[in-house]
């Protein structure tokens, strides 16, 4: 999507704080941190938000929950928060599909 600043994160034609790139996956740190870790995990293909994705990203979608949990892991972070926001109405700012990991403070219940 011409105008979407997280495809042009991905595409590399703005900069981020990347902390892990692949053909179809791209995170990186979140420039407004409301915890001590948080990235973005964000798909390459642009969807602009979870009730838009189709049966044919089915794979790409478990593989961003995978990746967050692998980067967490290698970070050895054991507790952590992830969270995908759909639509404005529930917080989502981008319109991409994305994901927050977010870790090292106390996340009370229910969250917002």
């Amino acid at each position: 999507m011409k105008d979407c600043i997280f495809c042009k994160i991905a595409s590399g034609e703005v900069q981020a704080q990347i902390v892990y790139q692949d053909e179809e996956v791209v995170v990186f740190k979140d420039l407004n941190p409301q915890a001590p870790t948080h990235l973005l995990i964000i798909p390459v293909k642009h969807i602009a938000k979870l009730d838009e994705a189709s049966k044919e990203d089915m794979a790409l979608l478990g593989k961003l929950q995978l990746t967050a949990a692998k980067i967490a892991k290698d970070m050895g972070i054991t507790d952590f928060r992830l969270i995908t926001n759909n639509g404005k109405g529930a917080g989502q700012s981008v319109e991409h599909l994305h994901y927050h990991l977010m870790a090292g403070r106390r996340f009370l219940w229910p969250a917002g």
